[in-house]
This record gives C-alpha cells, structure tokens and sequence, in this order.
C-alpha cells in the first residue's frame, strides 16, 4: 500500500521505498521466526554466535559494531551465552576496558549445528528472486548502507 503522505515527489518516491523496504524485511524475518531455525537462541544470540564463527575472537565493542547493537542489549547477550557455556568473554591485561568474546567449543558446536538450516532457509525464501535480482538487491542495499555510514 503506498503511502498517503502529501509531500514531494521525491518524498513520496523516498517513503514508499523505505515502506517496502521494511515491510520485506520484517517478512523475512518473520518467516525465519516460523521456521525456527535457531530455537533455543534469541536473534541476537544468534548473530552474536555467528559473527565469532565467521570473524574468530573480537572486542565486545567490534561485535556491538558488526549486529548494530546497543552496549546494553550485547552485554546481557553475551553474559546469557556465557551462561550457557557458549561464548567466555576475557578482560586484556593491558586495557581493563577492553573486553575480547570468543566462542567456546560448545558455541562453535551450535553454531555449527544450526547454521545450514538457518543459510538454506534463506536461500529458499531469497529464491523467489533471480540469481541478478538477489545481486541487484545486495549491491543497492550495500550503497544505501555505505552512504548512510559516510554521511
């Protein structure tokens, strides 16, 4: 549904793309929230048991950067995963500020176990469009976010 608001032309054009940006992606996540591709971890959890995965140990404040996360919300994330023996966060002697996560075998056993089902439930929902539709959709998104991160 378009919008109603009764401003420029570019406004008008700039809002419905933001509407249909939004409405996609709380789609994909809805649908990602059915499936239940990761049912025992918080989406949070997840993207924080994933970023160690792909990335290997980083500062609570890199990871905070990568899942654009409050320090609030990442720090009770991550004190929940380490409760369950998932992730151990370790202070550097150096600076006490600085706080290094890194996944634990049993985090990198989950993450592990999880990750397929969650990748392939994505790529059979990103499948409704064409291989140049996804790229097309990637590279727009990408210059959105880079632009947005410039300014």
């Amino acid at each position: 549904m378009p919008t109603h608001y009764q401003g420029t032309p570019q406004e008008i054009l700039a809002l419905n793309t933001f509407i249909k940006l939004t409405r996609a992606t709380d789609s994909v996540l809805a649908k990602l929230g059915q499936i239940r591709t990761h049912p025992d971890l918080t989406v949070s959890q997840f993207g924080t048991l994933e970023t160690l995965y792909h990335l290997g140990p980083l500062c609570q404040n890199a990871i905070g950067a990568k899942l654009l996360t409050s320090p609030g919300n990442l720090s009770l994330v991550l004190e929940n995963l380490e409760k369950r023996g998932l992730v151990e966060r370790q202070r550097d002697a150096d600076d006490r500020r600085r706080v290094t996560v890194r996944l634990t075998p049993a985090g990198e056993e989950l993450i592990t176990s999880v990750l397929p089902g969650h990748v392939g439930a994505i790529a059979t929902m990103m499948s409704v469009l064409t291989p140049d539709e996804q790229q097309a959709l990637g590279d727009l998104c990408r210059k959105l976010g880079h632009g947005l991160s410039a300014g």
